[in-house]
C-alpha cells in the first residue's frame, strides 16, 4: 500500500477542517477518517500532528455542542472512533497498530471522556499489550504504548485497568538508557500512574502504591531536560516534572539547580510578538508543564481559617486512623520543606534564574486560559514576598497580569459588564497579585504613565471587593489598591466612586469586626471624600438622613482603638466639616447622642477630654486611646471647621458651652502650649482660630 507524502496529508487535513466548519457537515467520509486516524503517527512530523489536533478538536467540540447532555456527546464521539481505533490496535500490521495507539493518545488530550470510554472497551487494554508481543523490536510501537498508558494513567477509571504487568513494563523501559524518548514517555506514565494510584488509595483509606522514589524519577526527568534534543522527550520530561514538583524535596532539588532552571525557562518562546500557539500546539508543547513547575516551586500552603484548619485536621486524623486499622494513629506532620520560609527562599532563587521573564513570555506566547491562570497563580505566590515585587514589576509582571485579567473579565463595552461575572476562586488570583503590586508601589510604577491603564485596573479591583466569591483577604487588598489609585487624580477617585456596587460594599466593610478590613475600608473612604466631589456630597456635603448616618459611622470610627483607622476616619471628617451641611448634621448628632465634641476632643488630647456618655466605665478602651500628632492635627481642624460651620446662633452658644464642659477648650490650650517652641507647626493657626471662636461665644479661655 502506497503511503501518501506529508504535504498531501497536510493539504487533505486542511480540506477536512474546512468541511467541519460547514453547518451541513455531519461526519467524516471513510477516507477522511482513515486520514485523521493515521495523522498522529510518530513517523509524521509535529507540524502534521498540529493540523490533525485542530481537526480532531473541531470535530469533538461540534459533537459536544450538538449534544444535549455530556453523556450523549461522549457517545457520539465514541460512535465515530471506537470501532476503527480498536480494530487498528488489534491489527497485525505495524503501521496500523501505531496509528491506532497514537490516535487514542491524542484523543485523551482533546476529549478525555470519550478516550476513556474507548480505552475501557472490552479487550482494548489486552490488544495494547499484545502489540508489544507482536512487535517486540518496534520502537514506534513501544513509544506509542508508553504515551497511551501515560494518558490513560491520568484518568481514574482507566488506571483501574492497569495492573502489575503494565507497571513492570513501564519501569523497565524507564530504566533503559538506549532510547531517551522512550525512557521519558515511560517515566511520565509511571509518575502519573503512581500519583494517581496514591490519590485513589487516599480516597478509600488504603495503602499507598510503592514505586520508584520521586527524587529518582525527578533526577531522570531533569537529566532529560538538560540533555535531550528531542521535542517529544522534552515535553514528556517536563510533564513528568510537573507532576513530581508537588513533592517538597523535589521542589528543593529543582530550585537549587541553576543550569536546569535556565534550560527549562529557555524552552518558553521569548520573542515579543511571536505568534501565539493555538490549541494544536498545546498538546505537544511543554509550555503548560513549565508554568506548572514554576507555580509548584513557589506555592505556599493554603491559608486556612481556624475553622478550615480544624476540619482539615479532623480529616487527616480520620484517614490516618482508618489506614491504621482503627488503632490510634499519630497525625502526620507537615513537611518543613514546605514552610513559608523555605517557599520564600525558593521563590527568590527561581526569580534570580529568570522565572519571571519565563512567565511574562508565556502570557505573550499563548492565549490558553489554563496557562494564563497558572501564571497568575505563580505571580501571586512570588509577590507574597514584598522583596520580590520590584523584580516582578521590572520583568513586566504587572502588564502580564493585566493581560490575564482582560481575558477573564468581559470587555467594558460588553452587555455583561453590569452583571457580576461568574468567577471561580482561581480567577481572583491574578487580580490579587496585581493588587499587591499596586499597594506597595506608586501607580505609575505599576501601570506606567498612561492613565488609561490605571483606570482599567479599577474595575477588577472593585469586582474583587464586591464579588461574593472573593474572600476577606482579597477584599482587603483590593481596597488597599484602590486607596492607592484614588490618590493619583480626582478623575481616578471619581471612577472608583462610580464603580458599580463598590461604595455600598465598602460602607458595610467599615463595620467589619476584622480590624485590618475595617481600616482599609475607612482609608478608602477618606481618600474618596478628599478626591471625589460626589462622595464628598454624599457623606456630608448634602443635608439628609443618609449623610448624617455616614457621619455618625465616621465619628464612631474616630473612637476605636486602632490608630490608623482613627487617622483615616478623622481625616475624612476634617474634609467634610468644611461643609456647613455636615456641621449642621454634627450639631444634631451632638444634641441627640452628646458624643461629637467628646470624640473630636479626644483626638486632640484623650487625657483631658471626658469620655463620651456610656464609655466612662471602659477602662481598657480609655487606656488604649493614645495621643498621636496626626490625630491632634486632624482633631483641631475638625473642631475649628465645626465651630465656624455652625450657622444657628443658639446652636453656636450651646456648642461653645458644651466644649468647655467636656474639656475641649483645655485640650486646645494644651495643644497650643505644646507648640510654643515651634511657630511653624500646622496646628497653631486652626487651634488659635478655634479658641478665638470659643472666646467670642462666651467661653473663658484659661491662660
Amino acid at each position: 500500500m502506497s503511503v501518501p507524502d506529508v504535504d498531501s496529508v497536510a493539504k487533505a487535513l486542511v480540506d477536512v477542517l474546512k468541511k467541519t466548519q460547514d453547518k451541513s457537515w455531519t461526519t467524516f467520509a471513510p477516507d477522511e477518517l482513515a486520514l485523521l486516524l493515521s495523522a498522529f503517527s510518530p513517523t509524521h512530523p509535529s507540524s502534521l500532528h498540529s493540523k490533525a489536533y485542530i481537526v480532531l478538536s473541531a470535530f469533538c467540540q461540534r459533537r459536544r455542542v450538538e449534544a444535549s447532555t455530556l453523556e450523549e456527546g461522549t457517545q457520539a464521539i465514541c460512535k465515530t472512533f471506537e470501532i476503527p481505533v480498536s480494530s487498528r490496535i488489534a491489527d497485525t500490521e505495524e503501521r496500523e497498530v501505531v496509528a491506532g495507539l497514537a490516535f487514542l493518545a491524542a484523543l485523551f488530550d482533546v476529549d478525555h471522556l470519550s478516550a476513556s470510554a474507548i480505552f475501557q472497551h472490552d479487550g482494548l487494554v489486552e490488544s495494547v499489550m499484545d502489540a508489544l508481543d507482536l512487535f517486540p523490536k518496534s520502537r514506534n510501537v513501544e513509544i506509542s504504548v508508553a504515551h497511551l498508558l501515560g494518558r490513560a494513567a491520568g484518568q481514574k477509571a482507566c488506571r483501574a485497568l492497569l495492573g502489575k504487568d503494565h507497571r513492570n513494563w513501564l519501569e523497565w523501559k524507564s530504566r533503559q538508557k538506549d532510547d531517551p524518548e522512550l525512557r521519558a514517555a515511560a517515566a511520565v506514565a509511571m509518575v502519573k500512574l503512581a500519583k494517581g494510584s496514591n490519590l485513589d488509595a487516599a480516597e478509600v483509606g488504603g495503602p499507598a502504591e510503592q514505586s520508584m522514589d520521586d527524587s529518582e524519577l525527578a533526577g531522570l526527568m531533569k537529566g532529560l531536560v538538560l540533555d535531550s534534543r528531542e521535542t517529544s522527550s522534552l515535553a514528556d520530561a517536563v510533564e513528568g516534572l510537573a507532576y513530581l514538583s508537588t513533592n517538597p524535596s523535589v521542589k528543593e532539588m529543582l530550585s537549587r539547580d541553576t543550569a536546569f532552571l535556565s534550560k527549562l525557562f529557555s524552552l518558553v518562546p521569548r520573542r515579543k510578538g511571536a505568534p501565539a500557539p493555538s490549541l494544536e500546539d498545546v498538546a505537544g508543547s511543554p509550555l503548560y508543564g513549565i508554568v506548572v513547575i514554576i507555580a509548584n516551586l513557589c506555592s505556599y500552603r493554603p491559608r486556612l481559617s481556624p475553622e478550615e484548619a480544624q476540619m482539615a485536621k479532623l480529616r487527616r486524623m480520620a484517614k490516618a486512623s482508618k489506614s491504621a486499622g482503627g488503632s490510634q494513629a499519630k497525625e502526620p506532620e507537615e513537611d518543613p520543606l514546605d514552610n513559608d520560609d523555605r517557599v520564600q527562599e525558593r521563590g527568590r532563587r527561581i526569580l534570580q534564574a529568570g522565572a519571571m521573564e519565563a512567565l511574562t513570555s508565556a502570557v505573550r506566547a499563548t492565549d490558553s486560559r489554563a496557562v494564563r491562570s497558572l501564571v497568575g497563580k505563580a505571580i501571586l505566590s512570588l509577590v507574597e514576598d514584598k522583596d520580590n515585587r520590584e523584580n516582578v514589576l521590572q520583568a513586566g509582571g504587572a502588564k502580564a497580569l493585566t493581560t490575564i485579567i482582560q481575558g477573564i473579565l468581559p470587555p467594558p463595552n460588553s452587555s455583561d459588564v453590569n452583571r457580576s461575572p461568574q468567577l471561580e476562586a482561581s480567577d481572583f488570583e491574578p487580580i490579587q497579585a496585581l493588587a499587591k503590586l499596586a499597594i506597595t508601589a506608586a501607580p505609575v510604577q505599576v501601570f506606567g504613565p498612561n492613565e488609561g491603564a490605571i483606570y482599567d485596573a479599577i474595575r477588577p479591583f472593585a469586582l474583587m471587593v464586591t464579588h461574593p466569591n472573593a474572600n476577606l483577604l482579597q477584599r482587603f487588598e483590593a481596597m488597599m489598591a484602590l486607596t492607592n489609585l484614588s490618590s493619583q487624580s480626582p478623575e481616578a477617585a471619581t471612577r472608583i466612586a462610580r464603580a458599580e456596587g463598590l461604595m455600598n460594599k465598602v460602607e458595610l466593610l467599615m463595620l467589619e469586626d476584622h480590624t485590618l478590613v475595617r481600616r482599609a475600608a475607612t482609608e478608602l473612604v477618606c481618600n474618596l471624600v478628599a478626591g471625589c466631589e460626589e462622595i464628598f456630597n454624599k457623606w456630608g456635603g448634602e443635608k439628609n438622613s443618609a449623610s448624617k448616618s455616614k457621619l455618625q459611622v465616621l465619628l464612631a470610627l474616630c473612637d476605636v482603638d486602632d490608630l490608623p483607622t482613627r487617622l483615616a476616619a478623622s481625616g475624612a471628617l476634617a474634609s467634610l466639616t468644611a461643609s456647613p451641611e455636615a456641621c449642621a448634621s454634627l450639631v444634631e448628632l451632638q444634641n441627640e447622642r452628646h458624643r461629637v465634641l467628646s470624640i473630636l476632643g479626644q483626638l486632640v488630647d484623650p487625657t483631658v477630654v471626658s469620655r463620651p456618655p456610656g464609655d466612662d466605665d471602659d477602662e481598657e478602651g480609655e487606656a488604649e486611646l493614645q495621643s498621636d500628632h496626626g490625630l491632634v492635627h486632624r482633631g483641631i481642624v475638625c473642631l475649628r471647621n465645626f465651630f465656624f460651620g455652625i450657622e444657628n446662633k443658639a446652636a453656636q452658644l450651646e456648642i461653645a458651652a458644651e466644649s468647655n464642659r467636656v474639656g475641649v477648650v483645655r485640650a486646645l490650650v494644651l495643644a497650643v502650649k505644646n507648640c510654643a517652641q515651634n511657630t511653624s507647626s500646622p496646628i497653631l493657626r486652626p487651634a488659635a482660630e478655634a479658641l478665638k471662636w470659643l472666646l467670642e461665644h462666651g467661653v473663658e479661655i484659661p491662660v
